[in-house]
């Protein structure tokens, strides 16, 4: 239709393919189709596959059917498979801690930092940390960092809040999806914590921020959790979730960046048209 902005028409399309939930899902396309960043994989995954291998088999094996014969009690046959997310949650726990110890949260840093740089945002990435221009591909233009490079902030408190919320999964029905909402809203905005510290936000700043896209975090975390809990693959989807966190923070800032650099509309004055002159019928 003639006259018709194509923005207004391609909006609920985009509001869709923007959508925070599908950033997990972007991070592992991405991963996928750019090897330059398979060898920040190497690094760790290998030994950290098989700690969760070991992990996840010595819960299933000796903490599982326990757990079954409780939750029974209140919920019936779906004892099973709450319990399964109660085991996960557990495992989820313990490879965190263990993760932390083989200062997994570097390898996340260098996945979020170069994939900032693969979007053309090196302007962001720099004042923190030695950039090789020359270098071929975004991952080996990566230094050391200048300053603190924490991709997500870890404390005791974040793994006792995990536990505490575990019992959720006690509760029939809503007790497994309460826990995955409840946690993906306390993990959403600390996939963007590193972003955060890249604009020198303060905690103000950081937490009017959080609050504008309040939901969006809660379903992106709720996704990530939700992928973080596969046995085996809890570490490749973790760093494949650092990826899709880093595409939505360069989005985030591309638009922030359009929205001040956009010239501000002039006020239109309207100015009431003069009275004619008189009619006169003289031809002179």
């Amino acid at each position: 239709m003639p006259g018709l902005d194509h923005r207004v028409v391609l909006r609920p399309l985009l509001t869709v393919v923007s959508a925070s939930w599908l950033y997990p899902f972007k991070g592992i396309y991405f991963y996928a189709t750019h090897r330059a960043w398979w060898p920040l994989f190497g690094r760790r995954l290998i030994p950290l596959m098989l700690v969760s291998i070991l992990v996840f088999g010595f819960l299933f094996t000796f903490a599982y059917l326990p757990q079954v014969a409780l939750l029974a009690i209140f919920h019936g046959p779906a004892a099973f498979l709450n319990a399964t997310f109660l085991v996960l949650g557990e495992g989820q726990v313990i490879i965190a801690l263990l993760f932390e110890a083989l200062f997994v949260d570097e390898t996340l840093v260098d996945v979020f930092d170069a994939v900032l740089i693969q979007e053309g945002l090196i302007d962001l990435v720099e004042p923190t940390r030695a950039i090789d221009h020359e270098a071929p591909t975004p991952v080996k233009m990566l230094g050391k960092p200048t300053i603190s490079a924490v991709y997500s902030p870890f404390s005791f408190r974040q793994i006792f809040e995990f536990t505490i919320f575990l019992p959720l999964n006690f509760i029939p029905y809503v007790g497994v999806p309460a826990f995955i909402v409840v946690t993906g809203a306390r993990a959403g905005p600390l996939a963007h914590w590193r972003y955060f510290k890249m604009r020198s936000l303060n905690k103000k700043e950081r937490n009017n921020e959080i609050r504008t896209r309040r939901w969006k975090y809660t379903w992106f975390g709720s996704v990530a959790l939700l992928l973080q809990l596969i046995p085996v693959l809890s570490m490749l989807f973790l760093l494949t979730s650092a990826a899709g966190s880093a595409l939505w923070a360069s989005q985030i800032e591309k638009t922030r960046r359009e929205l001040e650099t956009a010239p501000s509309q002039p006020t239109e004055v309207f100015v009431e048209d003069e009275a004619p002159p008189p009619y006169t019928d003289n031809p002179l």
